[in-house]
């Protein structure tokens, strides 16, 4: 009876990977029409230009639509032969090109016949959303997401899309349905997670400009890991709909959708093209709030926040020094940095963070698990959320005095309290439950409020922060899970975050792991130390209060430009931002 029960969601993987080997065949044929259009093409010129530039070129006509399709499905399909970052190929990408080249040139977008790849989870019509998940698969959107309507009217060709891990809440990129993505720095490790199907197409050059979702990281560990820029806007900021999740209805760590690409630059012309009217209109819960170009564009000086370690997982040595780095860059640019100490880190990790995304138990979780293979990524998670109440309280009753953060962990996973327990009505439950769950809601505002007086206290700009590096074992996400805190704590306070590559891993810091031995000195801090040693390209965080996606940009892009050491002459107008007016909350 139980394998009865199994079967019919297990039975769509065999499909869903024939399927994807006839759409990337499919792809291959398209990209082979397209190169006998072309036959002298030579595709290494158009994939080294730089958004900006390709976007210029097509609108002025110097490249046709064909030659960068073509380059960019060719380079694609490689990348993916390598990586295994691929889940499906749009093929009305074709017929989109077709309709471009009617338009007139002031009809054309800002992202006028550019490829752009997307995370599996954006719903493009007849085709499915997985979220790595078998139950998902074999139902097809019956429409374009909002996202994906206002990139095709400003011009995108959306291509492809992209892996990520089972359920979305791992940071490695792995999945039953199509499998593990490799790094392409480093094919021993991952590219990240969830997005890690972008990170990875993007760091080869498959693709140029990407879109991701960021639960917990989700997109800018990828970014970090793959050496690539990516920013998660404020939540409602950018539309949700038409966007895949294992878990919906979650409203303290909400799910945000948000760019990857090479570069700064090239993450602000997406913002452009997306805060639009027609966003606006297609969904009107995301208020109209346009790019503003006369901030991005300001060169004010600021007072810039920064902290090396958040107090629960110490750094590894690349980390702590790209920030010191990164600090006397800023410093050297005219800017004022002031050290910045995060509050109650352990608190807000296991008692807001994780509190708040298995509020229910991790019942929605396992509902959309039921008959499915549970990938490695999530089993630890998976196996641990199926315990009884009652079990997992004794084992963190033991745990307590011997590991205290598996107990914390084990404590968190009951959630807020069970309205029904074998069918029968616990007396008192029913009430609880819903004051636990608006309880929780109210000590995360009181954080996100305790947070925001200490940023004004010290009267901040913007805030740098250690990304979470280098790229980590295939595997050891699962083992180190409250690493990613470096970078979920602004999904916790709904702030705006992006990651822009910073310097490389030095020998000395591979000597210096020798002595690292983490805060609380557990399983935790042992595994973090050995996802270590090797070269990869430690990042740094930037981050903005709520809705000041301009405040995040600003600074990214002074870093970037500052990261070899120096900031390009000429350079510095468009680098510094001021704040944009006060405070908004959404």
């Amino acid at each position: 009876m139980l394998f009865w029960w199994q079967a019919p969601a297990r039975s769509r993987i065999p499909r869903a990977q024939k399927r994807r080997e006839e759409a990337l065949r499919r792809m291959a044929a398209l990209a082979e029409r397209l190169r006998q259009q072309e036959p002298e093409l030579d595709p290494k010129p158009i994939l080294e230009l730089p958004l900006e530039q390709l976007v210029q070129k097509l609108l002025a006509d110097e490249l046709s639509l064909e030659s960068v399709l073509c380059s960019y499905l060719e380079e694609a399909m490689k990348v993916h032969q390598e990586v295994n970052c691929l889940t499906d190929f749009l093929d009305e990408c074709e017929e989109q090109l077709q309709a471009l080249k009617k338009l007139k040139k002031s009809e054309r977008g800002l992202l006028y016949g550019v490829p752009i790849s997307l995370k599996d989870v954006y719903d493009c019509m007849g085709h499915d959303s997985t979220c790595g998940l078998a139950q998902f698969l074999e139902k097809p959107a019956a429409k374009d997401g909002v996202v994906v309507k206002v990139l095709k009217a400003q011009g995108a060709i959306p291509f492809v899309k992209t892996n990520i891990s089972q359920t979305l809440l791992s940071f490695d990129c792995s999945n039953p349905i199509y499998g593990q993505t490799l790094n392409p720095q480093n094919l021993k490790k991952t590219p990240g997670g969830s997005s890690g199907g972008e990170g990875a197409l993007l760091a080869k050059g498959g693709s140029i400009l990407g879109m991701g979702t960021d639960t917990g990281g989700s997109i800018r560990i990828p970014a970090s890991f793959c050496g690539v820029c990516g920013i998660r806007v404020t939540g409602y900021r950018l539309s949700n709909s038409g966007v895949a999740s294992a878990v919906k209805g979650r409203k303290t760590v909400v799910t945000v959708t948000g760019p990857l690409a090479w570069d700064v630059e090239s993450l602000a012309l997406c913002l452009r093209a997306l805060l639009s009217e027609h966003m606006h209109r297609l969904d009107p819960t995301v208020p109209f709030l346009p790019f503003r170009e006369e901030v991005y564009s300001s060169n004010r000086p600021l007072r810039i926040g920064y902290y090396e370690s958040d107090g629960f997982t110490q750094p590894s040595p690349s980390m702590a020094r790209a920030v010191k780095l990164t600090c006397r860059l800023l410093q050297d640019a005219g800017h004022q940095v002031i050290p910045f100490s995060v509050p109650r880190t352990e608190y807000a990790f296991f008692h807001l963070f994780l509190g708040s995304l298995f509020a229910d138990e991790g019942a929605s979780l396992l509902e959309k698990l039921k008959g499915d293979i549970v990938d490695p990524s999530m089993k630890n998670t998976v196996t641990s959320l199926r315990l009884p109440d009652s079990l997992k309280r004794f084992l963190a009753w033991i745990w307590k005095y011997i590991e205290p953060r598996v107990s914390q962990g084990l404590e968190t996973l009951c959630g807020v309290g069970r309205a029904l327990t074998r069918g029968r009505v616990l007396l008192g439950t029913l009430d609880r439950t819903p004051k636990k769950l608006w309880e929780l809601h109210t000590a995360v505002e009181e954080y996100q409020q305790e947070f925001i007086a200490k940023w004004r206290s010290l009267d901040l700009d913007v805030l740098l922060s250690p990304a979470l590096d280098p790229a980590f074992f295939v595997g050891y996400p699962a083992k180190t899970q409250e690493s990613s805190f470096y970078l979920g704590l602004y999904n916790l306070l709904n702030f705006p975050a992006g990651i822009v590559p910073v310097t490389t891993v030095t020998p000395q810091d591979e000597k210096e792991l020798a002595f690292y031995r983490g805060y609380y000195r557990d399983r935790f801090d042992k595994s973090f130390q050995e996802v270590y040693p090797y070269k990869c390209q430690p990042k740094e965080l930037l981050v903005g209060k709520r809705c000041r996606v301009l405040m995040v940009h600003g600074p990214l892009l002074l870093v970037e430009g500052g990261g070899q050491g120096q900031i390009p002459e000429g350079k510095l107008k468009g680098y510094l931002k001021p704040p944009p007016p006060p405070f908004l909350s959404l």
